[in-house]
């Protein structure tokens, strides 16, 4: 009598398919867009560090030295604290323009201190560290 011959069973290579599975995925990961990209001209707005109040509440300096609340020019900053509450008065948002000169800023603050404002905070762009 003849022994049968022991043959080897046949593995299929798995790791070798994954692995192609996943050069595939890495590729298409770097190669593709998932979503449509933004305009190159638009520059979002910076918001993360900014407290629970709505941005027209804050008093806004222009360049020339100029100050607006809600969208109205204010005349004297004296009157501008007198027209607010004694909520608003206990914080005041400043958002300075960035070309604003220091002494001006420094000056409104000191003003706006001797006006009646409790506190004076500057809303600020906070850049990436």
């Amino acid at each position: 009598m003849r022994r049968r011959q022991k043959t080897k069973t046949h593995r299929e290579p798995t790791i070798a398919l994954i692995n192609i599975v996943f050069l595939m995925l890495v590729f298409f990961m770097v190669a593709g867009t998932l979503a449509q990209p933004l305009d190159p001209a638009l520059t979002l707005v910076k918001t993360r560090d900014l407290e629970g109040r709505s941005p027209p509440d804050a008093l806004v300096v222009h360049p020339d030295g100029r100050i607006a609340y809600r969208g109205a020019d204010q005349s004297d900053v004296a009157a501008f604290i007198a027209d607010l509450s004694e909520e608003e008065r206990a914080v005041v948002r400043l958002v300075p323009d960035r070309a604003l000169p220091a002494e001006k800023l420094v000056t409104l603050t000191r003003d706006l201190r001797a006006a009646g404002a409790e506190r004076v905070v500057l809303v600020t762009e906070r850049s990436a560290p």
